[in-house]
């Protein structure tokens, strides 16, 4: 595309080249995911800028920025400290962005990342919407906090959106990342708690792959707001890199069963869950919090996944399934 339209676009505007290229390059990554709907850009879209056109001068606080109206030379910024220690090192590319009229700097910034160490055992963790997780050691991450705000927040939107007044509006869109903003910060406590219980006890983290949990499981209609408003993905992914940064081994398991399979056993019975939080075999009368059990069974299938062959008097059931390294 660069050749095709870099000089009618250098004719058409007045862009240094360096940007006419980044321009381009937003263009053809639109493109990437599909090329059959056509892409529309707002005017005040991010833009990604490299080092010919944006230069950090952190001993300063300061970027220097070019923009349509010539290159600004001292622009001062504001980071906390780790992310002044991140941008000292080798950094990527910069999105500015325009959100609720401030305008952010989104940098990636390379990290070094130690060697995986090799593990014998595994940290099991179940997700859930109750608790949020809960690991093989029988800890358990309670949701209590996050589910009430989102009810409180759902109930409020509801009066808002029926009221429909201007001040009304702005009050939604005030807070409209709120709820989002606290599922996060609650997710990385959780993530940095168990990657830490992991990295102390010199084990790996096996945690279910819930992808496409959505599209496979039907829940009641006064549950929908509360399933569709799971972030487990979040907390997926916050384990995982915060585990990579830690060189603490990370494995996804295939999910099947591990909610109704007993852990002493092997049994699958559906019945074996009398409700929510317990666990209650109905062959050989093994009791536990059925999280625990859950999560016991996900340790079990990811010392599968590394130490095959692996054979097992108990839980013949509970380890079937797909592992997969990351």
């Amino acid at each position: 595309m660069q050749k095709l339209v870099y000089h009618d676009v250098k004719a058409a505007f007045d862009l240094t080249a360096q940007l006419i290229i980044r321009c381009i390059a937003k263009v053809t990554d639109a493109y990437k995911l599909d090329k059959k709907v056509k892409r529309e850009f707002q005017p005040l879209g991010s833009i990604a800028f490299d080092s010919r056109i944006l230069t950090w001068k952190l001993d300063k606080n300061e970027v220097s920025i070019w923009t349509v109206d010539g290159r600004i030379k001292n622009l001062p910024f504001v980071c906390h400290d780790r992310a002044k220690e991140l941008l000292d090192g080798d950094r990527g590319e910069s999105d500015l962005c325009l959100i609720d009229g401030e305008f952010y700097l989104f940098t990636s910034c390379e990290v070094n990342e130690p060697t995986s160490k090799d593990v014998d055992d595994f940290l099991g963790v179940d997700l859930g919407i109750k608790n949020i997780a809960s690991d093989s050691d029988g800890n358990q991450y309670a949701g209590n906090k996050v589910n009430s705000l989102r009810k409180r927040h759902l109930k409020l939107r509801a009066k808002l959106q029926s009221k429909g007044t201007k001040s009304a509006k702005r009050l939604l869109k005030k807070r409209s990342r709120k709820e989002k903003r606290f599922a996060k910060d609650v997710n990385h406590q959780i993530a940095k708690q168990i990657v830490e219980r992991a990295k102390d006890t010199n084990r790996g983290i096996a945690l279910e792959d819930l992808t496409g949990i959505r599209e496979r499981v039907t829940v009641k209609k006064a549950q929908r707001s509360q399933h569709s408003a799971w972030s487990f993905h979040d907390l997926r992914s916050k384990i995982g890199y915060k585990a990579q940064l830690q060189g603490v081994p990370f494995i996804l398991v295939d999910p099947r069963n591990t909610s109704k399979a007993c852990n002493s056993c092997g049994c699958i019975d559906s019945r074996n869950r009398p409700d929510q939080s317990t666990f209650r075999c109905v062959s050989c009368g093994h009791s536990a919090n059925a999280d625990t059990n859950a999560a016991l069974n996900i340790r079990v299938r990811g010392r599968a996944a590394v130490n095959r062959p692996y054979v097992s008097t108990t839980a013949i059931s509970a380890r079937q399934g797909q592992a997969h390294v990351l």
